[in-house]
């Protein structure tokens, strides 16, 4: 099955991108065979900054991106939301890609299980 998590807020001012995020990890882990896309919108652009600092303890997004795409997941970020918030391709976490909304349409068209956070 092909899953679409959209994740919509900031990645540290809300949990929903860190319990968008560990969804698309306990399916990875549980379900290896199944594909993971994750798609950042609006303040969710910044959850694919590189360079993120936690305090020792904390949730970290960017190691949890990492994870994802690392157990190959996709990870895509709105490019318009993006420039809108000043994050260019050359800020971004290596691995994740702008896109479009075009895009985004053909992965929610072709995807079996979509949720937002």
């Amino acid at each position: 099955m092909k899953h679409l998590i959209i994740i919509n807020e900031q990645p540290y001012g809300s949990e929903k991108p860190y319990n968008g995020l560990r969804l698309a990890m306990q399916i990875q882990k549980d379900f290896p065979g199944e594909i993971v896309r994750v798609f950042l919108m609006a303040d969710a652009a910044s959850c694919a900054k590189a360079g993120q600092t936690t305090p020792n303890g904390y949730y970290n997004i960017e190691r949890m991106i990492k994870s994802v795409l690392i157990n190959k997941g996709e990870i895509k970020i709105c490019g318009s939301c993006a420039a809108a918030r000043g994050i260019s391709e050359e800020a971004v976490i290596e691995g994740t890609k702008m896109s479009t909304m075009s895009e985004l349409t053909a992965w929610y068209m072709d995807s079996d299980k979509i949720i937002s956070f």
